[in-house]
């Protein structure tokens, strides 16, 4: 099976810095938008930044200038740097890779399991 493996989460101070990876494993021949989503307590699952295959970006307004999503193809990775963070970045982060193609997948979507992100003021 494809596995989305999330890592980076943890607690910082308001203004601080976190790096969020994704990795999918497996024997995958291409995925044409990873990105990241995010759901804090009681609120809906919404659109932090998504990125294509080649390249092209997207973020919501909310982090716009201060997150940045990066992918590598090659390793079938997508980053997220978040820097001055806010009390309201607080939420479940979650990689999103969507349309994969592999042995074990056949187009289609696919969630990983979520990351803590905590920030205090």
């Amino acid at each position: 099976q494809v596995q989305l493996v999330e890592s980076g989460g943890g607690s910082v101070q308001a203004g601080g810095s976190l790096r969020l990876s994704c990795a999918a494993s497996g024997t995958i021949f291409s995925i044409e938008h990873m990105g990241w989503y995010r759901q804090a307590p009681g609120m809906q699952r919404d659109l932090v930044a998504t990125i294509s295959r080649d390249n092209i970006t997207n973020y919501s307004d909310s982090v716009k200038g201060r997150f940045t999503i990066s992918r590598d193809n090659d390793k079938h990775t997508v980053s997220l740097e978040m820097h001055s963070l806010k009390p309201e970045d607080t939420a479940t982060y979650y990689c999103k890779a969507e349309r994969v193609w592999a042995i074990q997948e056949s187009g289609r979507d696919l969630w990983g399991q979520g990351t803590q992100v905590t920030v205090s003021s």
